[in-house]
């Protein structure tokens, strides 16, 4: 998921990293799926795209077309 949203926001790796305050090398591997990350850094990444506008729509909320991530507006 973190590559998606970097992608929304135009963000490259090392800028996720130093929004969430993580590593680049934390964020690179958890993107090639080499690491399974702690619920701290999963939070740390969330609050990161929360502050920079993104929304995540859980399952069955039908908000401008469902379940997914939205950038605000």
């Amino acid at each position: 998921m973190p590559a998606i949203c970097t992608r929304a926001l135009d963000w490259t790796q090392a800028e996720l990293a130093k929004a969430a305050g993580l590593s680049e090398v934390a964020v690179k591997n958890l993107e090639r799926g080499r690491t399974d990350p702690r619920a701290s850094t999963l939070t740390a990444i969330q609050e990161a795209f929360d502050r920079a506008g993104l929304v995540f729509l859980d399952p069955g909320d039908t908000r401008n077309g469902g379940s997914g991530v939205r950038l605000k507006i």
